[in-house]
């Protein structure tokens, strides 16, 4: 008896609604069911340790199926796009789940991810739409890029002390979100992670995290506070850009540079604490923060790029230190309010040209 299911040999199940594969069948090959419209349930038998690439991929009308405890290993694709799939029971015998495995099964609710597996792939649940629960075991350690990206009904979600790096876009577009803990084990926050992630309004950074990755927080539009420790080193460029509902933040003393758009456009932002360990603030790294008042900015600092606080049209003062050797262009742009207290290493008519307007204050 042949073992291995291919496409070839599932050409007499296409039109079938219900199908239950015999006994003896090990393998289901990619594409074996690919586009298989028109079926709605099917039984696999014990004997099945894998199913392959594409296996399933848009079967629009599959609802529901139960994977055996034999499958080990459930391919790359292999029910993407399974449009009415809305419940699967994932087995304790599989051990790896491939990239983009469930992606755009918009039916999908609830899922458990067994113990056996330690890593959430690429894109695994990207575009469950409908997806409000999903547990994660303490065996996984590996949260991969766009893994739920754009789970749009995904409130809630606890990820285990096991996982030490959470990818690439893993939440982005979580817009339902509201809260999330980060366990002690993460050492890094990637780029786009919880980029539009609009109902999250706390969080917090732990001990561990080293690096907040570029848009990580991006246009987090409800979110009020967040605390981030000292051990983050760094903090990547747009990192906090479009936190509408940012009101203050403090800055670890483990920061030596404030990045290119950090906290830009941060219209709710109406206090900064900046640490003496700061040595540069980069281009439009405040820009567009309309609520900022005030800020003092620390002896370390030797540089403040270009348009750094361009708009910040609340701005009444700013203390610049004498460590400052280079203030880019525009740097205070439509800052019309602003008095700049500095040293005379600056002449008036220097930095009256940063701002664009000539009916300002300046004490030296």
């Amino acid at each position: 008896m042949n073992t291995t299911l291919t496409q070839k040999r599932t050409k007499k199940y296409r039109r079938k609604n219900d199908v239950s594969l015999p006994n003896g069948i090990t393998h289901i090959e990619k594409h074996a069911f690919y586009k298989f419209q028109n079926l709605k349930s099917i039984t696999i038998p014990n004997s099945v340790t894998k199913i392959g690439y594409s296996a399933f991929t848009a079967c629009t009308s599959l609802k529901n199926i139960t994977i055996p405890n034999s499958v080990t290993e459930i391919g790359y694709c292999a029910f993407s796009g399974c449009t009415s799939l809305e419940n699967i029971t994932i087995p304790n015998s599989v051990i790896k789940i491939g990239n983009c495995a469930f992606s755009g099964c918009t039916s999908l609710k609830n899922i458990t991810i067994p113990d056996s597996v330690t890593k959430i792939g690429n894109c695994t649940f990207s575009g469950c739409i409908f997806l409000e629960n999903i547990t994660i075991p303490d065996s996984v350690t590996e949260i991969d890029a766009y893994a739920f990206k754009e789970c749009i009904s995904l409130k809630n979600i606890t990820i285990p002390d096991s996982v030490t790096k959470i990818g690439d876009s893993a939440f982005s577009g979580c817009t339902s979100l509201e809260s999330i803990t980060i366990p002690d084990s993460v050492t890094e926050i990637d780029a786009y992670a919880f980029k539009e992630c609009t109902s999250l309004k706390n969080i917090t950074i732990p001990n561990s995290v080293t690096k907040i990755g570029n848009y990580a927080f991006g246009d987090c539009t409800f979110l009020e506070s967040i605390t981030i420790s000292d051990s983050v080193t760094e903090i990547d460029q747009y990192a906090f850009a479009g936190c509408t509902s940012l009101e203050s933040i403090t800055i670890p003393d483990s920061i030596t540079k404030i990045g290119n758009c950090t906290f830009g456009d941060c219209t709710s932002l109406e206090s900064i604490t900046i640490p003496n360990s700061v040595t540069e603030i980069d281009q439009y790294a405040f820009a567009g923060c309309t609520s900022l008042e005030s800020i003092t900015i620390p002896d370390s600092v030797t540089k403040i790029g270009n348009r750094a606080f361009i708009g910040c049209t609340s701005l009444k003062s700013i203390t610049i230190p004498d460590s400052v050797t280079k203030i880019g262009d525009s740097t205070f742009d439509g800052c019309n309010n602003l008095r700049i207290n500095c040293s005379k290493f600056f002449s008036k008519t220097f930095l009256k040209s940063l701002f664009g307007v000539n009916d300002i204050s300046i004490d030296d």
